[in-house]
């Protein structure tokens, strides 16, 4: 009689149930006690610099951020043109003709308080045969002025005289043709002077120079250079 197939059904599978915390722990502890005493060491030296990346991490300080302007590209200033003029405290500039015998005749813009050597640094400098001494290089120069260097031997135009507003340029006595009368307006030159100058003249023949007048008696350094502007030769 065959078997009641009821009473031969084999009883589900079980799973075991999970291990408790205290289990688990244990379990940890166990295993710790397993390792050798090398092991134990490599392994709480790696969770020792596991905590300590960890305490780095959380406790180091935020960075302050940079402020914005050191951020930001820095823009360079533009270059001067060489070309441009130079400019006086007061911003204005006078407008001077350097012409005659200089390189670079021509109008040129210059600061206020400029003299004539200024004007003819500006024009190049005097040309070769321009003649210096009958130039004043210290005069102070006002706008719309002309200025005319000679050349040598050459008598000064007429036109070349001072812009609107300026006086005159003043007539130079010729130390070479010069009478007592016309020595005697120069300043500082009396009577006496002026027949000293003249017998110098008479003695060494015609002045080269005005720089010849230091050979005279009575005529120093500041005195000449108080009639260089006046005189011509």
């Amino acid at each position: 009689m065959p078997d009641d197939p009821q009473s031969s059904q084999i009883e589900p599978f079980r799973p075991l149930p999970d291990p408790s915390m205290r289990e688990r722990v244990d379990a940890v502890i166990d295993r710790l006690r397993a390792l050798s005493t090398l092991s134990r060491a490599a392994l709480a030296l790696a969770v020792s610099a596991g905590a300590l990346v960890v305490a780095i991490v959380v406790l180091r300080p935020a960075g302050a951020d940079p402020a914005p302007e050191e951020t930001l590209p820095r823009a360079s200033a533009p270059e001067a043109s060489a070309s441009a003029p130079p400019a006086s405290s007061s911003g204005t500039l006078v407008i001077v003709q350097a012409a005659g015998a200089v390189v670079r005749p021509g109008l040129y813009r210059l600061a206020p308080g400029a003299r004539v050597d200024d004007l003819i640094r500006a024009a190049g400098g005097l040309a070769p045969d321009a003649d210096p001494d009958r130039v004043n290089l210290a005069a102070l120069l006002a706008d719309g002025e002309k200025v005319y260097v000679p050349r040598v031997g050459e008598d000064v135009p007429a036109d070349s005289s001072a812009g609107a507003g300026s006086s005159p340029a003043p007539k130079l006595v010729d130390l070479n043709t010069a009478s007592i009368a016309d020595l005697d307006t120069l300043p500082g030159i009396g009577p006496a002077t002026a027949q000293a100058i003249i017998d110098y003249r008479s003695q060494h023949g015609r002045f080269r120079s005005v720089d010849e007048l230091l050979n005279v008696r009575g005529i120093g350094q500041t005195k000449l250079d108080e009639l260089r502007p006046l005189v011509r030769v």
